[in-house]
């Protein structure tokens, strides 16, 4: 081990007597094997999946003691691998980070060499860690969304806008031309989203009490969801004629009540987000592009950055449905 220090501080989330506590506690290095890197963390950021986890989901964290964060950005400290050498700046996004995988919120962090990519160069650590998982998956989104809707076709609805993903997809899409829909809860972010470039506000209330018809009046080109439940449901049967839907969240619900008319007398195309195992030719192509044509500007004036003894606070709030943008751990 090249380091001094016998021990390295994580934020670990422990279970006790049938509930879930955290703290900052200080954690030995393990061996570093073939094929693996051992990452000096300088930020991670707070995603969904990370509140879950340190709230004792065992549907995202079977086991505990564990340190969340399916985000990292860093150095390598230590490699086994032919691909990277110390001192590569790297990032690391989803696959099992944070999950079943101690994760991000530590100052080092031991990976597989295959979920490992280098730091895009247009990027700057924080700024790699500003887009994270939440931007990666609102690029595959629009990827995917923009091989077919094109921005003469007509609006794109993003649910969930205040939102990591929901956020960086208004940005992303009001930069590439396309007008933009934005449906959320929080009536007071209606400005929040309208800087962002959303060029109309939907409530989510209004949305979900549109009526519980098998076809609905078409008002949408495209979408991205990032909420499922009965946004979803209302966003597919609102789509235009060969209109495409990408979703990629549960948070409102993980059913769908549909019938399969917007499907074969529309040809709407839904198309499900895997960010966690998505595969590297496509993260690859996904961080170029998020780090040149699809940079947004004021990136970071969509983040608020924190330290390790704000996490806990943050996640609880995050739970709650209490943030916008996206918060980033600065570690180093």
């Amino acid at each position: 081990m090249m380091n001094d220090n016998k021990t390295f501080k994580a934020f670990r989330v422990e279970e006790e007597n049938e509930k879930f506590v955290s703290a900052i506690k200080e954690m030995p290095f393990e061996t570093i094997e073939e094929g693996e890197v051992l990452i000096k963390v300088h930020y991670s950021s707070l995603n969904y999946k990370d509140a879950l986890s340190a709230s004792g989901n065992k549907g995202v964290t079977r086991n505990f003691p564990h340190t969340p964060g399916i985000d990292a950005v860093g150095v390598i400290f230590e490699s086994k691998s032919e691909k990277f050498k110390v001192g590569e700046e790297v990032l690391v996004t989803s696959y099992d980070l944070g999950m079943n995988t101690n994760g991000g919120f530590a100052e080092y962090v031991k990976v597989p060499e295959n979920w490992v990519v280098k730091r895009p160069k247009n990027l700057s650590m924080k700024q790699a860690m500003i887009f994270g998982t939440a931007g990666l998956t609102a690029g595959m989104s629009v990827l995917r969304l923009v091989e077919t809707v094109k921005p003469e076709d007509g609006t794109i609805v993003v649910s969930g806008a205040t939102g990591g993903v929901g956020s960086v997809s208004v940005q992303i899409l009001n930069k590439l031309g396309y007008k933009v829909a934005a449906i959320t809860g929080k009536e007071a972010e209606k400005p929040y989203l309208l800087d962002l470039g959303a060029s109309e506000v939907i409530l989510r209330k209004d949305f979900e009490a549109l009526q519980k018809r098998p076809l609905l009046k078409p008002l949408f080109a495209g979408a991205i969801d990032t909420v499922g439940g009965v946004i979803l449901e209302n966003i597919i049967k609102s789509v235009n004629p060969l209109g495409v839907v990408t979703a990629c969240g549960n948070a409102a619900s993980i059913k769908l009540d549909l019938t399969v008319f917007p499907f074969i007398l529309r040809g709407v195309s839904l198309i499900g987000i895997d960010s966690q195992n998505y595969p590297m030719s496509y993260r690859e192509q996904v961080w170029s592009k998020l780090a040149d044509a699809w940079k947004v500007e004021g990136l970071e004036a969509n983040s608020t950055t924190i330290g390790f003894y704000e996490l806990s606070e943050k996640l609880n709030l995050m739970l709650a449905g209490k943030l916008k943008g996206r918060t980033i751990l600065k570690v180093v």
